[in-house]
């Protein structure tokens, strides 16, 4: 089954409404020049994105998404007002949630199961620690966090934490290692994206390997001239 290409930029806490309208217009100007494209702006700023990105084919995500459908939960959001706005992703899992915020993988599967019932696609997002990568437990620290999860109509993303703003960088190979594996445990046609510090330096050599269809990007889709260049690279790249 043909896989997609997608690049999703996560957006993280940064931003401002004037930066927000710049940075959209700068992609929306050039994405006809890349891939599949999606972001993922603070939770404040998803109207504003909602109404520029509207009728383009630039999707819009949320970084995080509550577990609960609706109730006296102070501060969280539900994945139908998500979906109200016009969300179509959600990211679930992601390594700062679970090592910042003590994000376990209970949690994370009630998220991930939130998002579905509301029709947003969520992108899991699993990945070792460092210890956990030089005591050879990558293998089993994914599948724990994959099956973790009712897995299902979703995009997955491998983040090794250990190469993230850490100015250690994973080879592609070593990328494509855990994807292969994590390939052989989801369902046909499963995008899985990359997020481990993707730039336009690299994203050539990451998406050439043969079960890398993407990225989740963060510093470099806060900058249009990097995501275009990594959204051009997804599109170039060959199966």
């Amino acid at each position: 089954m043909a896989r997609s290409r997608l690049v999703a930029g996560n957006w993280k806490m940064h931003g401002s409404r004037q930066a927000n309208r710049a940075l959209l217009g700068e992609i929306l100007e050039q994405q006809a020049a890349g891939a599949e494209c999606a972001v993922c702006p603070p939770f404040p700023y998803l109207a504003q994105a909602a109404e520029q990105l509207k009728g383009s084919a630039v999707a819009l995500g949320a970084q995080n998404v509550s577990e609960h459908a609706q109730g006296a939960y102070t501060g969280e959001v539900s994945a139908a007002m998500l979906a109200d706005l016009g969300c179509r992703y959600a990211i679930v899992g992601h390594s700062e949630r679970r090592q910042l915020y003590g994000e376990g993988d209970a949690l994370v599967a009630k998220k991930f199961a939130a998002a579905r019932s509301a029709g947003l696609t969520p992108i899991l997002c699993v990945g070792e620690t460092l210890a956990e990568r030089e005591a050879g437990r990558t293998e089993q620290v994914v599948a724990r966090q994959l099956g973790a999860v009712a897995f299902s109509e979703a995009v997955l993303a491998y983040e090794p934490v250990w190469a993230i703003g850490t100015g250690r960088n994973a080879t592609p190979e070593q990328a494509q290692e855990v994807h292969a594996f994590l390939r052989r445990k989801v369902p046909a046609g499963t995008v899985i994206l990359y997020g481990g510090s993707v730039k336009p330096q690299n994203a050539a050599a990451i998406f050439a390997m043969p079960d890398v269809d993407g990225g989740l990007i963060g510093g470099a889709s806060l900058v249009a001239a990097d995501f275009v260049a990594i959204l051009r690279a997804a599109r170039e790249a060959k199966r």
